[in-house]
C-alpha cells in the first residue's frame, strides 16, 4: 500500500466544485515561494556556510561555491572537522578530482584513497575530532519525531488505502510528499533538511531513528572501507539521480546553496568511479573560508524558506500535484528530493 498522500490543502481542492476549480488559478511551486512571507524565511547562520572559491573558468570568469552546514543533531563530528579543516587553510589549493557522470563530484586532497594518483597524502590538521559510523543515523527522540506525526495517523492511512489529512503543518507536509519512501518508512522535512526515517518499521524492537538523505546537491564525506568513517577532508556532492542506496552508509554535513554549476559542468572523469586520470583536468580549489570569518562586505547571506511554513506546505503540494497551465496530470505525489527546500541570497 504505498498510495500518495495529500495535504488537507489538496482535499479541499479537490472536494471542491469543478466549477470553482476552473475558475481558481493554480500557482506554480515558483510563484508560491516568490509569494512566501518575509517572516517565512529563515536565515543561515553565517557560521554554517562555507565559500569555496575555485580556479577561474578558462574564460576567467570568478567560480565560487557556497555550502551550507548541516545543523545538529546531524553530522556535527565531521562538520566540527570541517570547520578546523577551512580554518587552518588546510582546504586552499586541493583539487576537484572526480567527476562522475549522474553521480558525484569529489574534492580534495588529489593523493587520498586516489586510485588514479600515488603520490604521498598531505598531512591532515591537528584537533580533528574522531568520527563513527554509528552517526550516520540518529535517534528519532533527538528530533521528537514521535510528535510530528504519529503512529496512528500513519497506520489508519495505510489500512485505509487511502487519503488522509492532518491539521499539524509539518505533518501536512509529510503528507503531501506521499508518506511511504522506498528506501525508509516514511520521509519528512525538518528544519530545512529532507530526512527519512524507520519508525513504524516492522522490525520489532527497532528503535526509531532518523538520519539526512542524497537528494541532489547535497554534501558527504568521503571514506575508506567499514570501520572507516572519513575526516572531512574529502568530500562530495550529487550531481545526478539522488544516490539513496547510500543513506545511513555515509555521512551527510550538508548542501550547495550557490554555485552548483561550477561543479555540474565540469568534465567527466575517464579513470576509476569517474576519478581524472590527467592531473592537467583536476579543477585547484584556491580557498574555503567559513562566512562568519570573513569581512562584513565580504560575508554572503542566504535564508530558507521554512519547511514549517503555510508556504511550504502549499509548495510542496503544488510540487506533487502540478496544476499550473503546462501540465494535464497531476501526478498525485512526488519523492522527497523532488521536493528541494528554496533557498536564497539576502541582497542588500
Amino acid at each position: 500500500m504505498t498510495k500518495p498522500l495529500i495535504s488537507l490543502a489538496a482535499l479541499i481542492a479537490l472536494a471542491s466544485p469543478a466549477s470553482a476549480q476552473e475558475a481558481a488559478p493554480h500557482p506554480s511551486p515558483n510563484q508560491i515561494v516568490a509569494e512566501a512571507a518575509a517572516e517565512e524565511w529563515v536565515a543561515i547562520a553565517p557560521e554554517d556556510l562555507l565559500v569555496m572559491t575555485l580556479a577561474p573558468a578558462a574564460d576567467g570568469a570568478e567560480r565560487e561555491v557556497l555550502i551550507q552546514l548541516m545543523p545538529a543533531p546531524f553530522g556535527q563530528s565531521w562538520v566540527k572537522n570541517i570547520r578546523t579543516f577551512a580554518r587552518s587553510g588546510w582546504f586552499d589549493d586541493i583539487t576537484v578530482n572526480r567527476v562522475q557522470d549522474n553521480y558525484v563530484v569529489q574534492w580534495g586532497d588529489a593523493n587520498y584513497d586516489n586510485p588514479e594518483s600515488s603520490g604521498r597524502p598531505k598531512a591532515l590538521p591537528a584537533a580533528l575530532v574522531a568520527t563513527t559510523e554509528e552517526d550516520y543515523a540518529v535517534s528519532g527522540d533527538a528530533i521528537s519525531l514521535s510528535t510530528l506525526l504519529t503512529d496512528s495517523e500513519r497506520d489508519l492511512a495505510l489500512e485505509a488505502d487511502s487519503y488522509i489529512a492532518s491539521d499539524d503543518r509539518t505533518a501536512a507536509v509529510i503528507l503531501a510528499n506521499g508518506l511511504v519512501d522506498a528506501y525508509a518508512q516514511l520521509s519528512l522535512f525538518y528544519q530545512g533538511w529532507p530526512l527519512a526515517s524507520n519508525i513504524g518499521s516492522d522490525e520489532e524492537g527497532e528503535p526509531a531513528t532518523v538520519w539526512p538523505i542524497h537528494c541532489y546537491g547535497m554534501v558527504g564525506v568521503g571514506r575508506n572501507l567499514s570501520p572507516d568513517a572519513g575526516t572531512g577532508a574529502e568530500l562530495y556532492t550529487v550531481i545526478g539521480h539522488a544516490p539513496r542506496h547510500l543513506d545511513r552508509n555515509i555521512a551527510l554535513v550538508g548542501r550547495i546553496v550557490e554555485g552548483m554549476e561550477h561543479l555540474s559542468s565540469l568534465p567527466r572523469g575517464k579513470g576509476q568511479l569517474g576519478f581524472y586520470e590527467d592531473e592537467s583536468k583536476r579543477v585547484p580549489i584556491l580557498s574555503v573560508r567559513v562566512a562568519s570569518d570573513l569581512s562584513q562586505g565580504e560575508r554572503p547571506a542566504f535564508e530558507f524558506l521554512s519547511t514549517d511554513s503555510a508556504s511550504f506546505a502549499r509548495y510542496a503540494d503544488a510540487r506533487a500535484n502540478r496544476r499550473d497551465p503546462f501540465f494535464n496530470v497531476p501526478a498525485g505525489g512526488a519523492d522527497i528530493c523532488n521536493i528541494p527546500v528554496p533557498v536564497r541570497r539576502i541582497l542588500d
